[in-house]
């Protein structure tokens, strides 16, 4: 009578299968819980449960090997103490509606709002993926997934999205994750390949909807929900009032939660700076100068007006990265990235920047160019002054230059007495290793503290990515720091560190 294992690695059925092994006992390491797995081979019969073992292979990667966290536990990690009215008000009707519509201004913590009543809805016995959060655009992909990671669930989460390799979606969805992130296009490509099963998937997410039910995604939208027959949870996001919501949706009977209806004292001023001339780039330079060290965003209508104020800058020794649609996604990830660890004082961005990105809150916006209506002013603006702070957005106007009529109530402002300029401070560090390396933010700050010999006040952000990571360490020690640091080992691995 064969000897049936109650657990079988997947190691241990290829070792003895493909190898062709026929011990009466092996006795195989399991390198994920530690723990010693016996199977036994009897002449030529092996009897194992091969799908149990692709169920405990699936659930390794489902539940990320980690406990399931409870929600006061999640909200420690992300040192939170207590929850806005929204996010109190979003999660109880989110848990027990089917079809929810969450209104709220930029920056409110909507994400938080939805996710939270969503991880309640997920079986960790399950080995398939079981939310769907469809976003307009890679960079709000990138977010979500990062938010999830910060919250340390328990669960595991993965963002796909166009501008990387088909093979880095591949690779990262082998090991089926419960939640799923994507940007229409590439969700689409998934699902007419068959990459994995929709049955599981139980609650849809259209985030920032008014953008992803555009005309331009409504094809690829369509077929997508078309393709879930076992939705129970419809949840819609948005910053923006009055959006028709197609009937291919289904959204039947929705409880909408407003919080754009809410009276609240705006702390946003708005200023309009006067240009002498028509080109307003020197009148964009005396700004910034005014305005010294802080941090903001430069927003332009085209991607060639971007261009223009990048030359000007650099030429003028004002830190800037750049960041529109024409870019690389790897190119606009790492001016996120600087922007993020101070390498940047100034974003040069198209409307993209106004909404779905991962950046600081800031004290200050600048119309370089006027939007084009009053929804593009309102996004724009959305990135100063959130939720009780204070924020300033400046309009750059001709002096022969019409503002349009939603634009009302500014001040202007003198701008000719510069604030005391200081050097820049940090720089962008890459290292070529990152978390399919196992290496660790601590793994980092070890390398650099120990070999490199720098102080904690020296060390600014880490950002770690699948395949490598990005430091922020002071302008004046950088070109030391690569000296020691470059060519060293991180974990096992040989890492590569040059400036960004």
């Amino acid at each position: 009578m064969p000897y049936q294992c109650e657990i079988i690695h997947e190691f241990t059925l290829k070792s003895l299968l493909k190898k062709g092994r026929e011990p009466n006992k092996l006795v195989q390491d399991d390198k994920i819980t530690g723990s010693k797995i016996n199977s036994q081979v009897l002449g030529n019969n092996l009897t194992v449960n091969l799908k149990q073992s692709l169920v405990l292979q699936k659930k390794q990667g489902n539940l990320m090997a980690n406990s399931i966290k409870e929600q006061h536990d999640i909200l420690a990690k992300l040192n939170i103490h207590t929850l806005n009215p929204m996010q109190e008000e979003a999660i109880s009707i989110i848990e027990t509606t089917a079809n929810t519509v969450l209104l709220s201004p930029t920056g409110t913590g909507k994400t938080l709002a939805f996710l939270l009543p969503i991880l309640k809805t997920l079986d960790p016995d399950s080995t398939e993926i079981q939310a769907l959060i469809l976003v307009p655009s890679r960079e709000l992909a990138i977010q979500i997934e990062q938010v999830i990671r910060n919250m340390g669930t328990g669960h595991k989460v993965n963002a796909v999205y166009g501008g990387r390799p088909m093979s880095k979606d591949k690779i990262e969805i082998k090991h089926i994750p419960a939640i799923l992130i994507g940007t229409p296009g590439r969700i689409t490509d998934h699902f007419s390949n068959d990459r994995f099963s929709k049955e599981s998937i139980k609650t849809l997410v259209l985030d920032e909807f008014d953008k992803s039910l555009e005309v331009g995604f409504e094809t690829e939208m369509r077929a997508i929900i078309k393709q879930l027959p076992s939705l129970s949870k419809r949840i819609l996001t948005s910053a923006t009032q009055g959006v028709a919501i197609p009937d291919f949706v289904q959204l039947k009977d929705p409880k909408v939660i407003n919080y754009l209806k809410e009276t609240t004292v705006s702390k946003l001023e708005i200023k309009t700076v006067i240009s002498p001339v028509q080109n307003k780039l020197q009148t964009l330079l005396d700004l910034l100068l005014y305005l010294g060290n802080q941090q903001g965003i430069v927003f332009c209508n085209l991607r060639e007006s971007i261009e223009g104020v990048r030359v000007f800058l650099e030429k003028n020794n004002i830190p800037h990265a750049c960041f529109s649609g024409a870019m690389e996604q790897k190119d606009r990830e790492r001016s996120l990235i600087k922007f993020r660890n101070g390498t940047c004082q100034v974003l040069i961005a198209t409307d993209l920047a106004a909404r779905g990105i991962d950046i600081p809150e800031m004290k200050y916006i600048i119309h370089y160019e006027l939007p084009n209506s009053l929804e593009e002013f309102t996004h724009r603006n959305g990135r100063t002054a959130r939720v009780n702070a204070k924020g300033t957005a400046y309009v750059l106007q001709w002096e022969k230059e019409q503002l349009p009529e939603f634009i009302q109530k500014t001040k202007g402002v003198d701008i000719s007495k510069p604030a005391t300029k200081k050097s820049q401070y940090w720089t962008t560090l890459f290292i070529s290793g990152g978390r399919k390396d196992k290496i660790s933010k601590g793994d980092i700050a070890g390398l650099f503290f120990k070999i490199g010999g720098i102080h904690k006040d020296q060390l600014g952000t880490i950002e770690l990515k699948q395949d490598c990571a990005f430091v922020a360490v002071p302008l004046a020690i950088a070109d030391d720091l690569i000296e020691k640091l470059n060519n060293t080992r991180l974990k096992k691995k040989k890492v590569r560190i040059t400036m960004l």
